[in-house]
């Protein structure tokens, strides 16, 4: 204990400026004479380049980015959920006291198919890889999906207007038909 040491080069002297021509770095405190950059409190932000188009403003705009919505998880692997007993409902609060979540509540849980699972569990997540889904229904146990990903929940919406729209045509189909009939009867009657 008595002979550990810092490894060779790990402690370096700290630089200590203003103290006296003989260091080297004295009187100016190795900023140099006048200008903006010997200033208290002077220096430029990053990227100025003096007042010259900087290069971030010269290179064209390109592509896009998704990050504001980008969706992020805690994923599971469902070889880490044979630490629960038979007949267990895994949630968020039984997985975070097994300490298989991170500390970010903001997160959605995602359930992944790597590993066996030998326990017959009843899982709530957010999603579920396909290979998940087989493994714990295979081994008698019951999924239930939180919330829908964006595209399945786009999709249900488009069904749904189409199925709106196909009513409204069905409707109209019918309200034409029964205007129709009457005029040919009346025809008929003449």
């Amino acid at each position: 204990m008595n002979r550990l040491q810092p490894a060779k080069g790990m402690i370096k002297k700290s630089k200590r400026v203003g103290r006296g021509p003989g260091s080297g770095m004295g009187k100016t405190s190795t900023r140099g004479h006048k200008g903006q950059k010997s200033r208290s409190g002077g220096g430029v932000r990053p990227g100025f380049e003096g007042g010259q188009t900087p290069i971030f403003r010269r290179l064209p705009k390109r592509g896009f980015t998704n990050y504001r919505f980008k969706e992020n998880y805690n994923e599971i692997n469902v070889s880490f959920l044979n630490c629960f007993e038979d007949g267990d409902k895994v949630d968020r609060e039984k997985l975070s006291e097994k300490g298989l979540l991170s500390n970010n509540k903001r997160l959605k849980i995602k359930i992944l198919g790597n590993g066996d699972l030998k326990k017959k569990l009843e899982v709530t997540a957010d999603k579920f890889s396909k290979s998940a889904k087989e493994k714990i229904e295979k081994a008698g146990g019951k999924i239930i999906e939180l919330k829908k990903s964006n595209e399945e929940a786009a999709e249900e919406k488009k069904a749904e207007v189409t199925e709106v729209k196909k009513e409204k045509a069905e409707k109209k189909e019918k309200k034409s038909n029964e205007n129709a009939e009457p005029v040919q009867d009346e025809k008929k009657d003449k």
